[in-house]
């Protein structure tokens, strides 16, 4: 993932922690509906560039164009060129063009990861106010509009930028899965024509059933929530493995030096009784050198994403036990 940086960007007001962003045109939500439609279908993972401007403590994002797809043949091709020659048309016909954040779709909400950590740090360095917007398409064919915004909280700019992802140095920061990612609310505006234009639409549409609220075989989308739940637990439990293993290492290792200190104190108080000189200093840390811990971002970031599934079978299982009483209301009365 690759980012541009205007100079004069910073013209723009700081946006804090508790900025809320503002969709102000229903083209862009569209526009990434469309993005994900032409080019997501099955497996693959769509991105692309927001572009907007802060306005007081708001983030108002008024376009956003598509990375393309590459293939194999498309190996000389440079995404920094495309996103500058992009934003310099833009700018040209007079379209806001200001970077402000990126947008990646996910399915099944499987979204946090180490790549996406690393481009919104990117992101977030370079341009404070940049967010990233998360489109789950599984969610919206369910009959609800699934679109969240997140941020990189403060600490874990910090710890980003140190580079210190050591046990010692996330729980120096304090540092858990629950305060790695920020959620920004979004508010999504349109004008009232075209809100009227929409009603008019709605109330022509021919179609009864536009969205299966009501649908009840749900079993396969909760079977995946939970096969990819399985599946990140299962990680968590090679993560913890490598930790105890590491634990045990070093424990070994300071009992192995503790007993070397007791020996060469022994053989230096029975070389004084002897009248000869002490042994030489020596390096005890090169001697026995630490074994190396393992990095712990990578389950801090797998056990959010536990916990993001976790909370997806919460919300889908309690919608379907509401739908079932309801079923079981109607069944009831007939």
């Amino acid at each position: 993932m690759y980012f541009l940086l205007f100079p004069f960007y910073f013209l723009a007001a700081t946006v804090g922690v508790s900025m809320c962003m503002a969709l102000k045109k229903r083209g862009v939500v569209l526009k990434i509906i469309k993005h994900y439609q032409e080019e997501g279908q099955g497996s693959e993972v769509v991105q692309g560039v927001l572009l907007g401007l802060v306005v007081d403590d708001r983030l108002e994002i008024t376009n956003c164009f598509p990375f393309p797809q590459h293939t194999e043949d498309d190996a000389d091709f440079d995404e920094v060129q495309y996103q500058m020659e992009m934003m310099r048309s833009l700018r040209h016909v007079n379209i806001d063009h200001l970077h402000v954040g990126w947008y990646q779709s996910t399915y099944y909400g499987s979204f946090v990861s180490r790549a996406l950590l690393d481009s919104q740090f990117s992101y977030q360095h370079a341009i404070e106010e940049s967010v990233v917007l998360i489109y789950d398409p599984i969610k919206t064919a369910q009959g609800s509009l699934s679109l969240k915004a997140y941020r990189l909280t403060p600490k874990l700019m910090e710890i980003c930028k140190e580079k210190d992802f050591t046990p010692e140095g996330l729980k120096k920061a304090s540092i858990g899965f629950e305060n790695m990612f920020e959620e920004v609310p979004i508010v999504i505006k349109n004008s009232h024509l075209i809100n009227v234009l929409m009603w008019e639409l709605e109330d022509k549409s021919t179609v009864s059933d536009k969205h299966e609220l009501l649908n009840l075989s749900s079993s396969n989308h909760l079977e995946k929530s939970l096969q990819l739940l399985m599946d990140r637990v299962d990680d968590m439990s090679q993560e913890i493995v490598k930790y105890n293993t590491y634990s045990r290492n070093l424990s070994k290792q300071q009992q192995q030096k503790h007993q070397y200190l007791q020996r060469r104190q022994q053989e230096n108080t029975q070389r004084q009784g002897r009248g000869e000189p002490p042994l030489p200093e020596e390096d005890i840390n090169k001697m026995f050198k630490p074994p190396q811990a393992p990095p712990r971002m990578d389950t801090l970031l797998i056990a959010g994403q536990v916990n993001n599934y976790c909370q997806n079978v919460k919300e889908f299982t309690s919608q379907n036990l509401g739908k079932l009483f309801m079923v079981e209301a109607l069944q009831g009365n007939n």
